[in-house]
């Protein structure tokens, strides 16, 4: 996930990139790599490859009119925070015993950010990292001391014995025998400040606990701070935060605290596209001590059994949430799910076995993202529109017009309200590379799909941004060449030559080249 923070008074010219790295790949990393035969230098080499990276880039004027960024070498900006960096661990779930490990008895600071897939950018100018598929990094999931955790880690996927990735060989803390806390501190949003190296990037519990793919961040009708997320796994929910305090346009220092004190809510949706928020309260609705609940933290720590006490709506694997700056609707993208049977069908999700994937379109009662009720509607359900058993629908638009689709992973908006979509999977579905499409969300061409860039080989296009002027667009090609290895490979993106290596691409309007230097 890339952004774009444009320059403000913060920084003289240019803007601010902002990406995350999300996963590794070692077999593209290392030569001949073999995960039994795996070293300790190795491993960490993978731990600091992940996390956030931002880089301050410059505009250069070129003759023609075309555009040019070069990256100010020597800024302040530039950073990286990635698998050891410290980082404050804020909100109702600080200080908890189940956050404290050897490293930090306190339960109030964490070394790293971890899977950081996608994010979002506050009012107040500050980004937020979402944390997603953490379980990968620790092993050995029955070392677990509490009921609950246990069975969190379970569901998150971590293995009981051993682990998906040897690192739990090389540091006790990822191994869950030796540190049975370790994998409670991640699975978080983290707030961080592009614009103040200074400032110590905090891991914002009040949001709470699961497999973070999104963090859409807005203001409510009275101010309010709100973050819609989704936990990205099949049957997994769509979440909002409403913060107990307001936005100060005049103080963005205290801004930087609205995150920490709210209310988490989780969506139902009904059958006649209605919906509910479902407040997740220690003491109501089930959450208490006889159904493993002790306290507030406890609620937001395990927010995924919570919400199934609540009887939220289970949907086909919840990626992006994104907002329209025009209309303020909330669209969700669902990648896909096919393991939902027809038994399990509903009108939120109404495709048994979903390869294809659909987005859903919410609007919030009289425009008020603080509100507690909501509509609803299907705004497209991916596939083939010449395939007449994919189902596919684009909001009413002519289906023999648009282009197909797959996978919808990570949503976008330009200043007119036009979404953006970036999918995750079409090789597999539609037999064409992952790619960014363009739909209008109101008017004549409303749900008109139509293709605008395609990855290469083996790569998800892992997002899609926007500067605030629309006149540069980002796209985040992710693990090109997966497939391959570092010796035999399957692409030579992104310059032609070995190794192959995610970048970013950037496109604008105008037609001189464009690039952004090293």
């Amino acid at each position: 996930m890339w952004h774009w923070f444009d320059a403000f008074s913060f920084v003289s010219g240019g803007g601010i990139v902002g990406v995350n790295h999300e996963y590794t790949n070692p077999e593209l990393i290392f030569l001949n790599y073999d995960p039994e035969k795996t070293n300790r230098l190795q491993v960490d080499y993978e731990i600091a490859a992940h996390g956030v990276s931002f880089f301050h880039v410059l505009p250069v004027s070129r003759r023609g009119g075309g555009a040019r960024y070069v990256r100010a070498r020597n800024s302040r900006f530039n950073r990286r925070i990635h698998g050891e960096t410290e980082i404050l661990i804020s909100g109702p779930v600080a200080g908890h015993p189940l956050m404290r490990t050897s490293y930090d008895g306190s339960g109030a600071m964490v070394r790293g950010t971890l899977n950081n897939c996608g994010g979002g950018v506050t009012t107040w100018l500050t980004y937020l990292t979402a944390e997603e598929n953490f379980d990968q990094y620790f092993g050995n999931g029955d070392g677990a001391l509490d009921a609950m955790a246990a069975a969190a880690n379970s569901r998150f996927g971590i293995r009981a014995q051993g682990g998906r990735r040897p690192w739990y060989r090389f540091h006790d803390r990822f191994d869950l025998r030796q540190e049975p806390n370790e994998a409670n501190r991640f699975g978080w949003v983290v707030e961080i400040d592009p614009y103040d190296p200074d400032w110590q990037p905090r891991k914002r519990t009040a949001i709470g606990r699961f497999k973070h793919e999104a963090a859409a961040a807005t203001l409510s009708t009275g101010g309010k701070a709100v973050v819609y997320s989704d936990g990205d796994a099949r049957f997994e929910y769509l979440y909002k935060f409403v913060s107990d305090g307001v936005f100060s346009p005049a103080n963005r220092s205290a801004n930087k605290e609205l995150l920490d004190s709210g209310t988490l809510y989780v969506a139902k949706f009904n059958d006649d596209g209605s919906g509910e928020w479902m407040p997740l309260i220690f003491g109501q609705n089930g959450l208490t001590p006889i159904n493993g609940f002790g306290s507030q933290a406890e609620v937001l720590l395990f927010a995924r059994q919570a919400a199934d006490l609540l009887g939220a709506t289970q949907m086909d694997r919840p990626e992006d949430v994104d907002i329209n700056p025009v209309t303020g609707n909330v669209y969700m993208a669902l990648t896909n799910n096919t393991r939902r049977t027809a038994e399990q069908v509903d009108a939120a999700n109404p495709r048994a076995g979903n390869a294809f994937g659909h987005i859903v379109e919410i609007r919030e009662s009289q425009g008020d993202h603080a509100a507690e009720r909501f509509d609803w509607e299907i705004f497209m359900l991916c596939g083939d529109p010449a395939d007449s058993e994919a189902g596919a629908f684009f909001a009413g638009s002519d289906p023999s017009r648009v282009s197909k689709i797959a996978n919808p992973d990570n949503l976008a908006f330009d200043r007119r309200g036009n979404m953006l979509i970036a999918t995750d999977g079409q090789p597999r579905r539609l037999g064409i590379h992952d790619g960014i499409f363009f739909a209008p969300t109101a008017g004549q061409d409303r749900g008109f799909n139509r293709q605008i860039f395609s990855g290469p080989v083996g790569c998800e296009c892992a997002s899609v941004v926007l500067n605030g002027r629309n006149n540069l667009m980002l796209v985040s090609v992710q693990h090109p060449g997966e497939g391959g290895t570092r010796q035999e490979p399957v692409s030579m993106f992104p310059d032609g030559k070995a190794p192959n290596r995610p970048a970013v691409v950037a496109v604008t309007r105008t037609r001189a080249p464009f690039h952004i230097g090293a």
